[in-house]
Protein backbone atom coordinates (compact mmCIF):
# COMPACT_ATOMS: atom_id res chain seq x y z
CA UNK A 1 0.00 0.00 0.00
CA UNK A 2 2.55 2.32 0.59
CA UNK A 3 4.52 1.76 -2.66
CA UNK A 4 0.72 2.29 -4.40
CA UNK A 5 0.57 5.38 -2.17
CA UNK A 6 4.08 6.95 -3.82
CA UNK A 7 3.12 6.38 -7.47
CA UNK A 8 0.08 8.36 -6.76
CA UNK A 9 2.03 11.49 -5.22
CA UNK A 10 4.51 10.76 -8.28
CA UNK A 11 1.83 11.35 -10.80
CA UNK A 12 -0.07 14.32 -9.33
CA UNK A 13 0.74 16.77 -11.51
CA UNK A 14 2.89 19.88 -12.15
CA UNK A 15 2.96 22.61 -9.95
CA UNK A 16 4.37 26.28 -11.38
CA UNK A 17 5.23 28.94 -8.44
CA UNK A 18 6.05 32.77 -9.71
CA UNK A 19 6.01 36.35 -7.37
CA UNK A 20 2.67 36.74 -9.00
CA UNK A 21 0.74 33.25 -9.57
CA UNK A 22 0.21 29.70 -8.06
CA UNK A 23 -0.20 28.04 -11.35
CA UNK A 24 -1.17 24.10 -11.02
CA UNK A 25 -1.86 21.33 -13.26
CA UNK A 26 -3.59 18.29 -12.78
CA UNK A 27 -5.56 15.15 -14.65
CA UNK A 28 -8.41 14.45 -13.27
CA UNK A 29 -10.11 11.37 -15.27
CA UNK A 30 -14.06 11.22 -14.62
CA UNK A 31 -16.21 8.37 -14.10
CA UNK A 32 -16.39 6.33 -17.65
CA UNK A 33 -20.41 6.52 -17.85
CA UNK A 34 -20.75 9.72 -16.50
CA UNK A 35 -21.60 10.93 -13.19
CA UNK A 36 -25.50 10.54 -13.39
CA UNK A 37 -24.84 7.22 -14.99
CA UNK A 38 -22.54 6.44 -11.98
CA UNK A 39 -25.13 7.10 -9.19
CA UNK A 40 -28.02 5.26 -11.03
CA UNK A 41 -26.22 2.49 -10.84
CA UNK A 42 -24.91 3.10 -7.55
CA UNK A 43 -28.67 3.53 -5.97
CA UNK A 44 -28.97 0.66 -6.98
CA UNK A 45 -26.43 -1.18 -5.17
CA UNK A 46 -24.62 -2.39 -7.98
CA UNK A 47 -20.65 -3.69 -6.93
CA UNK A 48 -19.40 -2.76 -9.74
CA UNK A 49 -20.15 0.64 -9.52
CA UNK A 50 -19.12 1.09 -6.05
CA UNK A 51 -15.57 -0.14 -7.47
CA UNK A 52 -15.76 1.97 -10.20
CA UNK A 53 -16.54 4.72 -7.79
CA UNK A 54 -13.56 3.88 -5.59
CA UNK A 55 -11.15 3.13 -9.30
CA UNK A 56 -11.74 7.10 -10.32
CA UNK A 57 -11.63 8.81 -7.10
CA UNK A 58 -9.20 7.22 -5.12
CA UNK A 59 -5.89 8.65 -5.89
CA UNK A 60 -8.17 12.08 -5.46
CA UNK A 61 -9.74 11.28 -2.37
CA UNK A 62 -5.96 10.37 -1.03
CA UNK A 63 -4.27 13.01 -2.34
CA UNK A 64 -6.53 15.23 -0.68
CA UNK A 65 -5.94 14.01 2.66
CA UNK A 66 -2.11 14.54 2.00
CA UNK A 67 -2.54 18.14 0.76
CA UNK A 68 -4.37 18.68 3.88
CA UNK A 69 -1.60 17.90 5.95
CA UNK A 70 -2.36 14.31 6.88
CA UNK A 71 0.47 11.62 6.67
CA UNK A 72 0.34 8.67 4.26
CA UNK A 73 -0.80 6.13 6.73
CA UNK A 74 -3.60 7.94 8.21
CA UNK A 75 -4.32 9.56 4.74
CA UNK A 76 -5.14 6.37 3.33
CA UNK A 77 -7.34 5.14 6.68
CA UNK A 78 -9.45 8.79 6.28
CA UNK A 79 -9.50 7.63 2.31
CA UNK A 80 -11.08 4.14 2.89
CA UNK A 81 -13.34 5.71 5.61
CA UNK A 82 -15.09 7.81 3.04
CA UNK A 83 -15.42 5.58 0.66
CA UNK A 84 -17.11 3.70 3.24
CA UNK A 85 -19.04 6.25 4.38
CA UNK A 86 -20.29 6.90 1.16
CA UNK A 87 -21.02 3.99 0.36
CA UNK A 88 -23.17 4.03 3.59
CA UNK A 89 -25.06 7.17 2.68
CA UNK A 90 -25.44 6.75 -1.39
CA UNK A 91 -29.42 7.09 -0.43
CA UNK A 92 -28.27 10.71 -0.21
CA UNK A 93 -27.65 11.43 -3.51
CA UNK A 94 -29.68 12.36 -5.67
CA UNK A 95 -27.96 14.09 -8.58
CA UNK A 96 -25.27 12.89 -10.54
CA UNK A 97 -24.07 16.35 -11.09
CA UNK A 98 -23.44 16.46 -7.60
CA UNK A 99 -20.92 13.61 -7.13
CA UNK A 100 -17.71 15.57 -6.63
CA UNK A 101 -19.31 17.88 -4.24
CA UNK A 102 -20.99 15.14 -2.14
CA UNK A 103 -17.88 13.38 -2.22
CA UNK A 104 -15.53 15.30 -1.12
CA UNK A 105 -17.71 17.05 1.50
CA UNK A 106 -17.91 13.29 3.38
CA UNK A 107 -13.76 13.68 2.68
CA UNK A 108 -14.23 16.32 4.35
CA UNK A 109 -16.18 15.78 7.45
CA UNK A 110 -13.67 12.59 8.04
CA UNK A 111 -10.51 14.97 7.76
CA UNK A 112 -12.01 17.62 10.73
CA UNK A 113 -13.15 14.48 12.71
CA UNK A 114 -9.56 13.00 12.73
CA UNK A 115 -8.42 16.55 13.80
CA UNK A 116 -10.97 16.47 16.82
CA UNK A 117 -9.91 13.35 17.85
CA UNK A 118 -6.75 14.30 17.70
CA UNK A 119 -6.04 17.48 19.22
CA UNK A 120 -2.46 17.05 19.12
CA UNK A 121 -2.65 16.81 15.41
CA UNK A 122 0.32 18.86 13.65
CA UNK A 123 -0.23 19.76 9.99
CA UNK A 124 2.99 17.92 8.42
CA UNK A 125 5.14 19.18 5.52
CA UNK A 126 4.52 16.91 2.44
CA UNK A 127 7.97 16.14 0.63
CA UNK A 128 7.72 15.07 -2.78
CA UNK A 129 7.83 11.62 -3.86
CA UNK A 130 10.76 9.64 -4.32
CA UNK A 131 12.35 9.22 -7.48
CA UNK A 132 11.55 5.49 -8.44
CA UNK A 133 14.19 3.16 -8.36
CA UNK A 134 16.88 3.62 -10.98
CA UNK A 135 15.69 5.62 -12.61
CA UNK A 136 16.75 9.08 -13.31
CA UNK A 137 15.43 12.47 -13.44
CA UNK A 138 16.64 15.04 -15.92
CA UNK A 139 16.87 18.75 -14.70
CA UNK A 140 13.24 19.88 -15.85
CA UNK A 141 11.26 16.55 -13.74
CA UNK A 142 13.57 17.41 -10.98
CA UNK A 143 12.59 21.13 -11.55
CA UNK A 144 8.96 19.99 -11.25
CA UNK A 145 8.99 17.83 -8.02
CA UNK A 146 10.86 20.71 -6.44
CA UNK A 147 7.97 23.15 -7.29
CA UNK A 148 5.53 20.91 -6.19
CA UNK A 149 7.32 20.19 -2.92
CA UNK A 150 7.94 24.05 -2.28
CA UNK A 151 3.73 24.41 -2.84
CA UNK A 152 2.83 21.66 -0.61
CA UNK A 153 5.17 23.00 2.38
CA UNK A 154 3.11 26.13 1.60
CA UNK A 155 0.15 25.32 1.29
CA UNK A 156 0.30 22.80 4.32
CA UNK A 157 1.00 26.15 6.42
CA UNK A 158 -2.10 28.07 5.67
CA UNK A 159 -4.52 28.31 8.38
CA UNK A 160 -7.12 24.90 8.27
CA UNK A 161 -10.02 27.03 6.12
CA UNK A 162 -7.66 28.76 3.42
CA UNK A 163 -5.97 25.26 3.31
CA UNK A 164 -9.08 23.45 2.47
CA UNK A 165 -10.54 26.02 0.06
CA UNK A 166 -7.21 26.00 -1.97
CA UNK A 167 -6.68 21.98 -2.16
CA UNK A 168 -10.85 21.49 -3.31
CA UNK A 169 -10.65 24.50 -5.96
CA UNK A 170 -7.53 24.74 -7.38
CA UNK A 171 -6.14 20.86 -6.58
CA UNK A 172 -8.77 18.83 -6.86
CA UNK A 173 -10.23 21.32 -9.89
CA UNK A 174 -13.82 21.11 -7.94
CA UNK A 175 -16.08 23.97 -9.48
CA UNK A 176 -16.73 27.03 -6.68
CA UNK A 177 -20.43 25.06 -6.06
CA UNK A 178 -18.83 21.82 -6.00
CA UNK A 179 -16.34 23.15 -3.22
CA UNK A 180 -18.49 24.87 -1.12
CA UNK A 181 -21.14 22.30 -0.94
CA UNK A 182 -17.67 19.90 -0.22
CA UNK A 183 -16.87 22.55 2.39
CA UNK A 184 -20.32 23.27 3.91
CA UNK A 185 -20.22 26.75 3.35
CA UNK A 186 -21.47 29.20 1.29
CA UNK A 187 -20.08 30.03 -2.19
CA UNK A 188 -19.24 33.36 -1.96
CA UNK A 189 -17.72 32.74 1.57
CA UNK A 190 -15.10 30.14 -0.17
CA UNK A 191 -14.39 32.46 -2.79
CA UNK A 192 -13.10 35.02 0.03
CA UNK A 193 -11.18 31.80 1.72
CA UNK A 194 -9.56 30.98 -2.00
CA UNK A 195 -8.74 35.01 -2.25
CA UNK A 196 -7.00 35.20 1.66
CA UNK A 197 -5.48 31.97 0.33
CA UNK A 198 -3.37 32.84 -2.51
CA UNK A 199 -2.42 36.05 -1.44
CA UNK A 200 -1.07 34.10 1.30
CA UNK A 201 0.96 31.78 -1.21
CA UNK A 202 2.28 34.87 -3.34
CA UNK A 203 3.35 36.43 -0.44
CA UNK A 204 5.38 33.35 0.61
CA UNK A 205 6.63 32.58 -2.83
CA UNK A 206 7.68 36.36 -3.42
CA UNK A 207 9.83 36.13 0.66
CA UNK A 208 11.10 33.29 -0.45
Amino acid sequence: MQKNAQATEQNEGVAHLTPKRVVIVVDRPGPADGSAALVARLSKGERAAAEELVTCYYERIYLFMRAVGHSRQTSEDLTQETFLLAWSHIGQLRDGKALNGWLFRIASNASKLYHRRHRDWVTIDLEGAEPEAGGAEGPERAGDREQIGRLHEAVARLPWKLRQAIVLHYMEQLTISEAAEAAGIRPGTLKSRLNRGLEALREEVTDR
